[in-house]
């Protein structure tokens, strides 16, 4: 398969990263990007960054013609750039998306392991809380949040994912139409939760495999405590959601001959 073509067993693969005032790391992570695996394609999504970063990818794309631009009127949160992003993979025909930050977190020379698992898969999430898996250079304060977060998502939610919560993966195209992605509510880092959860509950084959998180080196993280309670309290929401659902289906059903109810 040549470039043109796509990704050998994969097809035409866009890699959308996400970008608000990432000026110190665009230039270098898009290129990372390209040496690495050289027949995807790059769009990154700016939501208008006041530090010129949506003007520094113009000229990157004006370089090369691998990597487009969308420009976004403003900051919106990470789930509707990657809305942006996908609805703009389809209107393009491309087979699949790779989720990817733009400060340079989520190695781009580890791209090839989740591509070649969607070969058989139809999504792949990069996981750092598998044997194989690792975090570099955060405090144990976030390591615990985030090792804590992720153990309270699966017994929320019932999935069995050990990282549920992180932004390295691949979708398939039809994927993201049959989940229907344009009516997930999240915008911030529970959008990756809520489509995690999607994908499992219609029972699509979700595989994770282990990556390495580099915390950033330039720039300033978006993580916040608002954002953490906005995907507690959204987890929270689901699961009960969830359990009520099971509830009452299995009010519905009739005993089986022989059988008492309740």
């Amino acid at each position: 398969m040549t470039e043109a073509e796509g990704y050998p067993g994969v097809g035409r693969v866009l890699v959308v990263i996400p970008t608000y005032n990432e000026a110190d790391n665009i230039r270098s992570i898009t290129d990372r990007v390209r040496r690495a695996v050289p027949s995807v394609d790059i769009l990154v999504t700016d939501d208008n960054s006041p530090d010129g970063t949506g003007t520094i990818a113009d000229e990157i794309a004006v370089a090369d013609d691998h990597i487009f631009v969308l420009h976004r009127a403003g900051k919106e949160g990470l789930g509707a750039a990657y809305k942006a992003g996908f609805a703009w993979a389809k209107n393009k025909g491309y087979d699949a998306v790779v989720e990817m930050d733009a400060d340079g977190s989520h190695a781009p020379e580890e791209l090839t392991l989740l591509l070649d698992q969607l070969r058989d898969h139809d999504a792949v999430l990069g996981t750092r809380y598998i044997a194989g898996g690792s975090v570099h250079n955060w405090p144990m304060r976030r390591l615990l949040l985030s090792r804590g977060g992720n153990i309270y998502i699966r017994m929320a939610l019932g999935m069995p994912f050990k990282d549920a919560t992180g932004g390295y993966r691949a979708y398939r195209m039809p994927v993201l139409e049959a989940i229907n992605v344009d009516t997930v509510a999240s915008t911030g880092y529970s959008f990756q939760v809520e489509l995690a959860w999607r994908a499992h509950r219609q029972g699509f084959r979700v595989t994770e495999v282990p990556i390495t998180f580099t915390e950033r080196e330039h720039g300033v993280s978006k993580m916040s405590g608002n954002i953490f309670k906005e995907q507690l309290l959204r987890v929270t929401t689901w699961g009960l959601q969830a359990r009520k659902e099971t509830l009452l289906s299995m009010v519905g059903r009739r005993p089986r001959q022989g059988s008492t109810w309740p």
